[in-house]
């Protein structure tokens, strides 16, 4: 992941190249970028699928059940 400074940075310089490009390429751009953005909610809706399966097939974990398990992490560390 690109810090903040390298984001900003890299956003102008394709700032740059975007006002210097014929329109049929901004076309073309703007096409691709749009099926990279389908293609990302496909992939997330396929993930909550996934995870709503794995619930329906092995169930949830209570909020009990993860305290407990915190504590006795701590436990282990503290000993």
């Amino acid at each position: 992941m690109k810090s903040t400074h390298e984001r900003e940075q890299f956003i102008k310089d394709i700032n740059v190249l975007l006002t210097q490009a014929y329109d049929s390429t901004l076309n073309e751009i703007y096409a691709l970028l749009k099926r990279i953005d389908e293609l990302e909610d496909e992939e997330d809706l396929k993930a909550i699928e996934e995870a709503r399966e794995d619930i329906r097939i092995n169930g949830t974990v209570s909020w009990d059940e993860i305290q407990n398990e915190i504590r006795n992490e701590i436990e282990k560390d503290v000993a």
